[in-house]
């Protein structure tokens, strides 16, 4: 039996991105969230740029989820991202920080469960 191929078209990561290995701004973490910019026109985008667009029109995602939904390496990913910030399609923002308690309230809440086991 011969293996099934994907209907994807095999496309070179290079063709896809111009021959460019890296972004040409380096803002991106793979937990950076990126929105869609209004309604920019999306004529001469390729493909993947399109998808990519398409994508952030639902709300924010971040850079690893794109790369996932498009099947993609995230280098690559951040190229093509890099590409449409640069061009105004999209706008990137830094992850929420996780909210971090002060360390003695957090060893006030040690001692105190502590002190209700014993």
């Amino acid at each position: 039996m011969t293996p099934r191929r994907s209907r994807r078209a095999l496309v070179r990561p290079h063709v896809v991105t111009g021959g460019r290995a890296h972004p040409t701004r380096n803002v991106f973490d793979l937990v950076t969230l990126v929105t869609a910019v209004g309604d920019p026109p999306r004529t001469g985008l390729s493909p993947e740029k399109a998808r990519i667009v398409e994508l952030c029109r639902g709300g924010a995602l971040s850079v690893v989820e794109i790369s996932g939904h498009l099947s993609l390496p995230v280098g690559l990913t951040k190229v093509l991202l890099s590409d449409l910030v640069d061009s105004g399609h999209l706008t990137t923002r830094a992850a929420a920080p996780a909210a971090q308690q002060s360390k003695a309230r957090l060893l006030q809440e040690v001692l105190d469960g502590l002190r209700a086991r014993l």
